[in-house]
């Protein structure tokens, strides 16, 4: 009979947007995901909810459903803390959570294995790498002999910190990412395996001089399609326990940033090293497929105009690429919305805006009341100027699933929902649930990059990325200076091999 095990589980998670003047308080965590104890583990139970209103089984849901599938497991809930993208974590956020996993894990060990749910994109002040900083306090507390498994984004950027105290590491396999859960279940899995003895897991990672390529990145569609079959391919060998590749959000402030591959095998470094090798060069083989075009505002309103048809049967969905909040920008941009109230008066057009002073402004008017108020531009204004507007306020209330307080604002062909917290367009359910029926607009805009395609396929008849200006243009990544040349596209690179031993250590 195999023996007990004992281990405990946790999260401290976001993607950070280094261009964003914000930063990211506890508070930020504690309005998105904040559980603890108990509650967590109730939450990460088979009929639980992990994190209500943003998905229902996470990573660390599949833990424990790992755990549970492997019997004799104790899984000890510490805390998880979620963030939406955005901002850098200020000092006392970062130190808050990082100090807090050490104390719990010391005073409430000992533990055989340790399970954390990381975004691995997380940006913090005064921390080169805030990730490897919380994989680095979990191995101080419960020492050098309990193993340590880590799920990530596939938007990680991969350290050699990371990759030298973590035993398991297991990124997302999905763009749009649909498979949290299963990959917290197949991390678990590894992990517990790993603390029975039953494996020895060896890893091998690349760290590749490019930080865009890959198209549209979509795990479904070429070019990145056979990348992620192969993956898959290389695993269903059972001397491969994992193989991962990380395409590295762009936005962050550190020196070295870039795709990475990972492959762990079960004592065959050999083997784990020549599969790491080949992801890589895959890998640097899409890197001149340019990320999808984006329109100007003006193209795409003429293009939203001339879709007669697609707009009769459901509606023109515009991303509004500039300020995408679910890559960290701050949701106040002011530039797309200008155009459509400017350019488009003959389209129904429906749009989100994040803008606390507004939403106050509106809270403390009735519904039916006609404002005239400036909205946008209060978050950034190095970057946006407000736009002033005459409307009628149509609802306003207080959702926790949207972050705070929520107004519908209608200004003629324009309906704006305006938020407190950043405004997550993920669903046509977004304005459906605040008294906007979508399929009535002939354009929709959101501020996102992929997930919005799964749950807008229904009505998204036509779908357009738009550039205006914002932290999310991905040029503007070009723009961070600590990140160190060279690096694709923004520099000549022939050849990634020089630079990842130079980023790995290695001299020989």
């Amino acid at each position: 009979m195999s023996r007990r095990l004992r281990v405990a589980y946790a999260r401290v998670a976001q993607e950070t947007n280094a261009l964003s003047p914000l930063r990211t308080t506890l508070d930020d965590f504690r309005r998105m995901h904040f559980v603890e104890g108990e509650a967590l583990a109730r939450g990460c139970a088979r009929f639980g909810n992990e994190a209500p209103g943003f998905l229902r089984a996470a990573e660390l849901s599949g833990f424990v459903d790992a755990a549970r599938a492997a019997g004799r497991v104790e899984s000890v809930p510490l805390f998880s803390a979620w963030a939406v993208p955005g901002a850098p974590l200020s000092r006392e956020a970062f130190t808050t959570l990082r100090d807090r996993l050490g104390d719990e894990l010391r005073t409430r060990g000992p533990f055989d294995a340790v399970f954390l749910s990381l975004h691995g994109s997380m940006g913090a002040e005064g921390s080169e790498d805030p990730d490897g900083e919380l994989l680095a306090t979990a191995r101080a507390a419960v020492g050098a002999g309990v193993p340590i498994g880590a799920s990530f984004d596939l938007h990680a950027n991969m350290t050699a910190q990371r990759v030298n105290l973590a035993d398991v590491m297991v990124a997302y396999r999905t763009n749009p990412h649909r498979d949290h859960a299963n990959t917290g279940r197949r991390a678990g899995e590894i992990l517990l395996r790993t603390a029975r003895g039953a494996v020895k897991p060896v890893t091998a990672w690349r760290s590749l001089p490019m930080l865009l390529g890959g198209g549209n990145t979509l795990d479904f569609l070429a070019p990145m399609r056979p990348i992620f079959s192969r993956m898959t391919a290389m695993e269903r060998s059972s001397r491969v326990l994992t193989a991962s590749t990380f395409m590295c959000h762009p936005w962050l402030d550190m020196t070295e940033v870039g795709w990475s591959t990972l492959v762990t095998t079960d004592n065959d470094r050999a083997l784990a090293d020549a599969l790491a090798d080949e992801l890589a060069d895959r890998c640097w083989a899409v890197r001149n497929v340019p990320v999808p075009h984006a329109h100007t505002a003006d193209e795409a309103i003429a293009i939203a105009r001339d879709a007669t048809f697609a707009r009769r049967l459901g509606a023109v969905v515009l991303a509004d690429a500039s300020d995408v909040v679910t890559a960290g920008s701050t949701g106040d941009s002011t530039e797309l919305l200008r155009a459509l109230w400017e350019r488009a008066t003959d389209l129904r057009c429906y749009a989100p805006l994040r803008d606390p002073r507004a939403v106050a402004t509106l809270r403390a008017h009735a519904v039916g009341d006609r404002v005239t108020l400036d909205v946008g531009g209060t978050l950034d204004p190095a970057r946006y100027t407000p736009l002033r507007l005459e409307g009628v306020l149509r609802h306003k209330a207080h959702r926790a699933d949207y972050g705070g307080d929520v107004v519908v604002f209608e200004a003629g062909h324009l309906s704006l929902v305006i938020t407190d917290a950043p405004p997550f367009t993920l669903k046509p359910s977004f304005y459906g649930a605040v008294g906007l029926d979508p399929w009535r607009a002939d354009v929709l805009v959101v501020k996102n990059f992929f997930p919005f395609r799964i749950y807008f396929a229904p009505i998204a008849r036509k779908t357009l990325y738009v550039k205006t200006h914002g932290v999310t243009d991905v040029d503007a990544a070009f723009t961070i200076p600590r990140i160190a040349a060279p690096v694709h596209p923004r520099d000549p690179v022939d050849a990634w091999r020089p630079v990842d031993r130079r980023r790995r250590g290695i001299t020989v």
